[in-house]
């Protein structure tokens, strides 16, 4: 299942760069368009928030960079996910949907937990 979901998340970051601009190695959304789908607009809006709050004030500290700019990136996987739980019929689809938002709500607890720690530490 852990291939699946790689070959999912790289398929989607090739079909990503395919259009619009880049930040930071991500593809930026396109602006929402009237013929745009209900899944298309929630897609681009999770992107366009995910991108908002991936742009973080670099510490110099390669662990907690890395931990600050993860999170965000995982609650636009679980955002994006929640869309095609709401949207797809595809049951292959929804059951991977359901393990990425499993998944991602996983890490970003022990992501936030690291980064507490170190919190705590740095205030000692």
């Amino acid at each position: 299942m852990r291939n699946i979901l790689v070959v999912a998340i790289l398929m989607l970051g090739s079909a990503a760069s395919a259009e619009g601009e880049h930040h930071h190695g991500h593809a930026m959304s396109e602006a929402v368009r009237a013929t745009d789908t209900a899944a298309t607009k929630a897609f681009k809006e999770a992107d366009t928030r995910m991108h908002q709050d991936m742009a973080i004030s670099y510490s110099n500290d390669v662990d907690v960079d890395f931990l600050r700019g993860m999170v965000p990136h995982h609650a636009g996987a679980i955002a994006m996910a929640k869309v095609a739980l709401a949207h797809s019929k595809d049951p292959e689809v929804r059951r991977l949907a359901e393990e990425i938002v499993k998944a991602q709500v996983d890490e970003i607890a022990q992501m936030q937990a690291m980064l507490k720690q170190r919190e705590s530490a740095r205030n000692r």
